[in-house]
């Protein structure tokens, strides 16, 4: 009898046991699932495409029709073997991988432009380091047949202007069908695609071939947007684009004296502000960015490199939006670009990424908790209501 019945509460033991450490399991598989897969729905969910003029008006088939639904991102900075911890590039290579796919499934864009600093080692990975990769990258940021991606070339990609080589830019270009003075025109809205390193302006073999395209794709622009009487024998022969101003999309920024005047919360840090841009560095030289201008007299021109936010005006007219970096490595608030285009206007907006804080948050309170709970459960730590009973039992016994 008394055999029967301690084995009666060992069974009990055990089946409390395994049940609470199955109750762990589930604890630690939600907060796992969520941190690391639900929270970018849930943070992506809330974006939402901004109108352009008219498209309030306009039923959903004819804003299919006529607006182009545009991501762009920047800096994602794909860790390479040199500088990359494994551990690192696991854990950024994974936010991004999930932000992008996200961001793909709930938005649904017609483009995706990238604008350059795909890799972090592009300017000096070998061959295999290459092909590594470019591996990587395709799987990360996959998508599919309704969506095109673009990507622009960045410093970290080919090299800064003294690091730059032919076999380099050819490279990039080959995977990724780039070429400065590309034009891609989507539902009659022309995009420059512009390798600005090669904007040096030294003559070097890179930088002549890349302007003498871009001079050659100004002239067809300007003869694309004359009135159809206007006489210009210079036109007769070129062939007609669409006349909408273009919008230039390159990695370094036109020329400013720093991020003094750039705000909001994903803007450079206060102490960074004010520290003076470097020509050729940090922002295209002046006389490089004079050129861009006076060729192609863009609506707008977006651009990163800086890894923050900025919106300026050139010329007192001419728009200019600094992409913050896409990766967790270079910012806390990771962001992206979502434009509403047509070929007369335009509209965007940001969608914020998940703050890595906030997850990291997340985990150590859900740490926190699950101490606690073992605690209690192995009577180390003495649940409240049993300590506040003990207490009275004793006072009773006095």
């Amino acid at each position: 009898m008394l055999s029967s019945s301690s084995t009666a509460v060992k069974n009990l033991s055990l089946k409390r046991r395994l049940c609470f450490l199955l109750k762990l399991v589930c604890f630690v598989s939600s907060v796992l699932i969520f941190c690391e897969f639900l929270i970018y729905y849930v943070v992506i969910i809330q974006c939402r495409w901004p109108n352009v003029k008219g498209g309030a008006h306009m039923t959903e088939k004819e804003t299919s029709a006529s607006v182009l639904k545009a991501i762009i991102l920047a800096d994602t900075h794909l860790l390479g073997e040199i500088k990359g911890h494994w551990l690192d590039k696991l854990r950024r290579e994974w936010q991004m991988e999930r932000s992008f796919q996200t961001a793909l499934w709930l938005l649904q864009p017609d483009i995706v432009f990238i604008l350059g600093d795909v890799f972090d080692e592009g300017k000096w990975s070998s061959p295999q380091a290459w092909a590594d990769d470019v591996r990587r990258f395709r799987k990360m940021f996959k998508h599919s047949a309704l969506t095109e991606l673009v990507v622009i070339a960045g410093n970290h990609d080919i090299g800064f202007h003294y690091e730059m080589t032919t076999y380099k830019v050819n490279r990039f270009e080959k995977i990724f069908n780039f070429t400065s003075g590309k034009l891609i025109t989507r539902k009659g809205i022309n995009f420059v695609l512009v390798n600005s390193v090669a904007m040096e302006g030294d003559g070097c073999a890179v930088c002549r071939t890349s302007e003498a395209k871009l001079v050659a794709l100004s002239h067809k622009l300007n003869c694309s947007q004359q009135k159809p009487n206007h006489s210009n024998k210079r036109c007769s022969d070129v062939e007609k684009l669409p006349a909408s101003e273009p919008i230039l999309l390159q990695h370094y920024p036109l020329y400013r004296k720093s991020d003094a005047e750039c705000t909001g919360e994903d803007s450079a840090p206060p102490e960074e502000k004010n520290i003076p841009f470097k020509e050729k560095y940090d922002v295209l030289s002046q006389e490089a960015s004079q050129k861009l201008l006076w060729w192609f007299q863009p609506r707008l021109i977006l651009s990163g490199h800086t890894h923050s936010a900025c919106e300026v005006l050139h010329a007192g007219k001419i728009p200019e939006i600094s992409v913050p970096s896409f990766s967790w490595r270079n910012r806390n608030n990771p962001s992206f670009i979502m434009g509403s285009i047509t070929p007369t206007d335009f509209s965007l907006q940001k969608c914020f990424l998940p703050f890595e804080s906030r997850v990291f948050t997340i985990y150590c309170a859900a740490g926190a908790l699950l101490v606690i709970l073992v605690l209690a459960h192995v009577q180390l730590l003495t649940p409240p209501f049993y300590f506040a009973q003990r207490l009275i039992s004793k006072h009773k016994a006095v």
